[in-house]
C-alpha cells in the first residue's frame, strides 16, 4: 500500500510516517519510480509505534524494542522492561517537580491574600 492509505487506515499523518521511517521504524520497500511501498503488516507496525509513543516513549526507545514486540508478545521481549522502569522513573522526577512548583505557587497565592487582608485591616482603622 502507498504511503496516503497508510496514512489514511492508520490516522497517523504521512509526515508523522515518514518520520517513523527515518528512525528506523517503519521501512517500506521503495519502488524504481521512487514511492514508498508499504507491506500489509504496517498498519499493525504503525499501531504499535502509536501505543508506545502515547505511553510517554520516545521513538529512540520504541526502536530498541519494537522488532521483539512486533515478532513476539511484549512479555518475552527483555528489553522492554527497562525502558518502562525509565519512563516510571521519569514521570515520578516530574510528579515531584510539579509538586514542589504547586507548592511554591499555593504559598505565593497564600502570601498575596495575607497581604491584601493585612493592608485592608490597616484600612479600615
Amino acid at each position: 500500500m502507498k504511503i496516503g492509505e497508510l496514512a489514511a487506515r492508520t490516522g497517523v499523518s504521512i509526515r508523522s510516517l515518514r518520520y517513523y521511517e527515518q528512525q528506523g521504524l517503519l521501512m517500506p520497500v521503495r519502488n524504481e519510480n521512487g514511492y514508498r511501498e508499504y507491506s500489509n503488516l504496517a498498519e499493525e507496525q504503525v499501531r504499535t509505534i502509536q501505543l508506545y509513543l502515547n505511553l510517554g516513549l520516545s521513538t529512540e526507545q520504541i526502536a530498541g524494542f519494537l522488532h521483539c514486540v512486533l515478532k513476539n508478545k511484549e512479555a518475552f521481549c527483555a528489553e522492554v522492561f527497562p525502558i518502562f522502569r525509565q519512563k516510571i522513573a521519569e514521570i515520578d522526577a516530574q510528579i515531584h517537580q510539579l509538586n514542589h512548583i504547586k507548592m511554591n505557587l499555593e504559598e505565593r497565592m497564600q502570601s498575596i491574600l495575607d497581604e491584601r487582608e493585612s493592608e485592608e485591616a490597616e484600612e479600615c482603622k
